[in-house]
């Protein structure tokens, strides 16, 4: 239960989220997420005018009840105008209040029925207002992207939005031809019709709706390197010169974090630089974000470029099933900064294990890190915590056992939702003592324990 800690207050609380008739929606979210049904593919028709920041949309769910459904809800933001939808190729009726579109089928749908929802909806995107910041679909000076975690995938497509609820898509997006439109997955086709281009991508490996995203602008296209796998870059023209400073290493990180986690878990990797400048940046699966001063030729944000590529093994692929969870995305990804840092001449991780574990000392929490509290969830410290709670793990079994469970965490759980539940049970088949006490001390206790290791 929630602000509980200890073991034995969590063991029993796992149950699945979203769909069949016991699940729970999300309380760090409770107004995300649809009960009563699962959707098994999105195929979205997209028509985008930047210089009116217009939206078009026809929106596909292919979906199975779970229960009875007289009426079903999708999120939508309200920005957004509903034209029609259909449900089975039968119109249905529909209510459009407070993100949620309600939809009403012209018959109640059994138990285990297929579903193909159809809605068609148009209008100016923009961005979700909540705890942190505003967040989804966003227009830049030349452009637009999508930035939608926790909650703002809703601005700019009806959907089921909850990270355990994963689907693959497929997604077409016109655009004026001076723009490339980037989206999840593999450019499947490309037509040129007068004035407009149309970019179809598939996304075939399972995604959450927080990943996925679309990136407009006048970019042009840079391949980094075809192996391990393909990586490239889009970008402004003019950030070419800094892009092959500050993104140089990329492809010698892609390497790294292969032997390190795994085999990468999707066909590509892209690399966007906007034009504007971003506070953060922006992780979707497949490809990151950054902005044009992340791109200076300064390599100031090189720790930044390994944590976005990390994510695409920890939190795209194996993704939590609950925001609760986040340590195994942010935890994971920052701990891959310490190791791109030690690998590439830098601090080693103990170094900056040392370095971070004071500045967490001088400012203690008062909340667990497995438990952090909706509004803390994206704080610095649950980053940095959660990376040391996994070098005490290596500390505790060794180098070996502790890159081992890396590979065999990104396997198990490739494409797959997972709970911090199912970390410490296959981190329990990786060690030859028990390990309930670090668990304790790191997940489920507020207060800072000591350092890790020798002294």
């Amino acid at each position: 239960m929630p602000g509980k800690s200890g073991l034995g207050s969590r063991g029993n609380s796992r149950q699945p989220l979203l769909g069949a008739p016991t699940d729970v929606l999300d309380p760090y979210l409770p107004d995300n997420g649809n009960l009563g049904f699962r959707i098994s593919r999105y195929d979205l028709e997209l028509e985008y005018k930047v210089s009116s920041n217009r939206l078009e949309g026809t929106a596909v769910l292919t979906a199975t009840s779970y229960a009875e459904l007289n009426r079903f809800t999708l999120d939508l933001a309200n920005s957004l105008s509903v034209q029609r939808v259909s449900v089975n190729d039968k119109r249905a009726r529909y209510s459009h209040r407070r993100n949620k579109l309600t939809v009403t089928p012209d018959t109640p749908l059994p138990p285990g029925g297929a579903m193909t929802i159809t809605v068609r909806y148009h209008g100016s995107p923009r961005p979700i207002r909540g705890p942190w910041g505003e967040v989804g679909w966003e227009e830049l000076t030349d452009g637009a992207l999508c930035a939608n975690q926790p909650n703002g995938a809703a601005s700019w497509f009806p959907c089921d939005d909850h990270p355990s609820a994963k689907a693959p898509y497929r997604i077409a997006i016109t655009t004026d031809s001076p723009y490339h439109a980037l989206a999840n997955g593999v450019l499947e086709s490309k037509r040129v019709r007068a004035a407009q281009t149309t970019w179809v991508y598939q996304q075939v490996e399972p995604m959450p709706t927080y990943l996925a995203s679309i990136q407009i602008g006048q970019y042009k296209q840079i391949s980094l390197s075809a192996k391990p796998i393909p990586v490239t870059g889009l970008i402004p023209s003019h950030l070419e010169e800094n892009f092959t400073i500050d993104f140089g290493r990329q492809t010698e990180m892609v390497s790294a974090f292969v032997e390190m986690f795994g085999p990468y878990p999707f066909p590509q990797y892209t690399v966007v630089v906007t034009d504007d400048e971003l506070e953060i940046p922006i992780e979707a699966q497949s490809f990151s974000t950054f902005g044009a001063n992340h791109c200076d030729g300064s390599e100031h944000a090189e720790r930044l470029i390994a944590h976005e590529l990390a994510h695409q093994w920890f939190g795209n692929s194996v993704t939590a099933s609950r925001w609760r969870d986040i340590w195994l995305h942010e935890g994971f990804a920052c701990y891959a900064e310490w190791l791109w840092s030690q690998r590439s001449g830098g601090r080693s991780a103990d170094e900056w294990a040392r370095h971070y574990y004071e500045k967490l000392a001088a400012t203690p929490v008062r909340v667990p890190l497995a438990d952090p509290g909706p509004r803390k969830m994206f704080d610095d410290w649950v980053y940095k915590r959660g990376a040391l709670t996994l070098h005490a793990l290596r500390l505790t079994i060794g180098d070996g056992d502790f890159f081992a469970l890396l590979h065999r965490w990104t396997d198990k759980y490739r494409y797959g939702s997972v709970s911090t539940e199912d970390f410490i049970a296959l981190a329990a088949t990786h060690s030859s003592e028990p390990l309930r006490s670090l668990w304790d001390d790191w997940l489920f206790t507020p207060e800072l324990p000591p350092f890790p290791g020798p002294s």
